[in-house]
């Protein structure tokens, strides 16, 4: 049984979603980050990354960095630039990419359900990543980025979202990206009860994207409970800010690899031990997967489409995956890439940049690309259930959520 309690959001004033509004922190590095609170002042990166506050050269984990991220948030709502509800509310939030819409329910989840196994992962987390974005949390005393989660479908829900979607929006803008933001507040009783009850006969959730900042959340939250002895289980610091998609509105793209070299081998002797795993065929152009099973490879100027073999195929949930064969099989022991999360010589590129990008970075770098098919929201739901976790880099989901509309107090 899943937890999902509303909250009392802290929102931008009316007509500033737009300025404000930002991609998640760790998109950017800290030049982009930089270059992008110089063109737009308001933008929320000014507080997801304060080190935009300070000269160049500044240790973007410096206490006077967090400080300065609680101390901006302050101002704006001094300033009316963000206003918090005066009551526990739900609020949608729907994003259009090339005519696609997804609307998730903007909503508190338990740490317990974390904890517990109800909130399932599928990725490993870095302790240096997570120490990041505790002490944000843990300063300003808000969570300001929410993790995006995903749900199987529950009609009554459907049913009660499109409804609420012919209300009038409390923001409604084109990103530059070209991604339309539109969000509600649903603070009817007689919805939150059937929201909350709905969600109560829901056995799973699951993390699509966030597990940093999830983690991160449940370490302040028990953090705040070894402080306050006697917490009864309703205060903030118990929940973290979320937006949860019904699984069939989630598309998730390719996360495509970059082998900088062959690993020594000449072009003749690489495809040899190629064709051991998968049937290979030229291709005229540029070739994407088109099912599961099929990957495009780039090589020395050349679209290549490879199928992997029947006895190289699994019914594992984890051994099953695309991106599982290609390391296990190939980045592995054939291109000598054990630990793709820390390896140099492999680079990841989102399905959002299109084949163009891997021959680009192909014909200038020299080594190989491979376009992957995408795994699937089924894929990624039998991982978790299994207890089990992906390869790195194994999704990608557009559109990204934007930071700075929905924010949770912890106070």
């Amino acid at each position: 049984m899943a937890i999902i309690r509303a909250f009392q959001g802290i929102r931008p004033k009316e007509g500033l979603a737009e300025r404000i509004a930002a991609l998640p922190y760790d998109v950017y590095s800290e030049a982009e980050a930089r270059e992008e609170v110089k063109k737009e002042p308001m933008s929320f990166l000014k507080i997801d990354r304060a080190e935009t506050q300070f000269p160049e050269g500044t240790d973007p984990y410096s206490p006077q960095v967090y400080q300065k991220a609680h101390d901006i948030l302050k101002e704006m709502l001094e300033a009316g630039e963000f206003c918090k509800d005066s009551s526990a509310c739900y609020y949608l939030y729907e994003l259009t990419m090339d005519g696609r819409s997804q609307t998730g329910l903007v909503a508190c989840a338990s740490i317990d359900d974390y904890l517990n196994g109800v909130i399932k992962k599928h990725e490993n987390t870095r302790l240096d990543k997570e120490l990041d974005r505790i002490r944000h949390v843990d300063i300003c005393n808000t969570q300001t980025g929410p993790i995006f989660l995903a749900y199987r479908k529950q009609e009554c829900l459907q049913e009660l979202f499109a409804e609420i979607r012919e209300e009038k929006a409390v923001f409604d803008f084109v990103s530059p990206d070209g991604i339309r933001h539109r969000g509600w507040k649903i603070q009817d009783a007689d919805d939150i009860i059937l929201i909350a009850a709905a969600f109560g006969k829901v056995d799973e959730i699951y993390i699509a994207d966030g597990h940093h900042r999830a983690a991160s959340a449940v370490k302040v939250g028990l953090r705040r409970r070894e402080e306050n002895p006697g917490y009864t289980g309703r205060e903030e610091f118990n929940y973290f800010l979320s937006v949860l998609f019904p699984d069939e509105e989630l598309k998730i793209l390719s996360y495509n690899r970059i082998v900088k070299d062959l690993n020594g081998q000449d072009k003749s002797g690489y495809m040899i031990r190629l064709k051991e795993v998968f049937e290979v065929s030229e291709c005229a152009g540029a070739a994407g997967p088109k099912a599961k099973g099929e990957l495009g490879m780039y090589l020395d100027g050349t679209w290549y489409a490879l199928k992997i073999k029947e006895q190289y195929k699994s019914q594992d949930p984890v051994d099953g995956l695309d991106v599982s064969v290609l390391q296990n099989e190939i980045l592995g022991p054939v291109l000598g890439i054990e630990d793709p999360k820390t390896d140099k010589r492999i680079d990841f590129v989102g399905g959002i940049r299109g084949l163009e990008e891997l021959e680009r970075r192909v014909d200038a770098e020299g080594g190989a690309a491979f376009a992957m098919y995408p795994t699937s929201i089924g894929e990624l739901f039998a991982v978790a259930d299994a207890g089990r976790l992906m390869p790195p880099k194994s999704t990608w989901f557009e559109p990204k959520l934007r930071s700075g509309l929905f924010i949770h107090s912890l106070k």
